[in-house]
């Protein structure tokens, strides 16, 4: 049974830094791109970032790119999401996901889902 696990969403305030970590199990972790999606409050399911299983390809959304990092340890099973300069937009549940894709996880989505973890940025 594949379960994905996030960490490390808190309220924070507009400028700083928090760092979401995702522990996998019950899948062979580097077969799998790894990637975050995002879902504020009466808005769609946003994609955020993702990252292959060997750590050559990374893809962001516009919006977060230059202020977020996605990362992973393989020997870990872990992905991670370090979002710097945090806006109060940047409010929303974020998930953890799994899936055959960095490039196109996009718009393909993703085959193994987390439960997500608040992040909650305030002005």
């Amino acid at each position: 049974q594949v379960q994905l696990v996030e960490s490390g969403g808190e309220l924070v305030q507009a400028g700083g830094s928090l760092r979401l970590s995702c522990a996998a199990s019950g899948l062979t972790f580097s077969n799998y791109a790894m990637g975050w999606f995002r879902q504020a409050p009466g808005k769609e399911r946003e994609f955020v970032a993702a990252i292959s299983g060997d750590g050559s390809v990374i893809n962001y959304v516009d919006s977060v790119r230059g202020r977020f990092t996605i990362s992973r340890e393989n020997a870990k099973k872990t992905v991670y999401l370090q979002m710097n300069s945090l806006k109060p937009e940047d409010t929303a549940v974020y998930s953890c996901v799994a899936g055959p894709t960095a490039q196109y996880m996009d718009r393909m989505g993703a085959q193994y889902w987390g439960q997500g973890t608040q992040v909650t940025v305030s002005s």
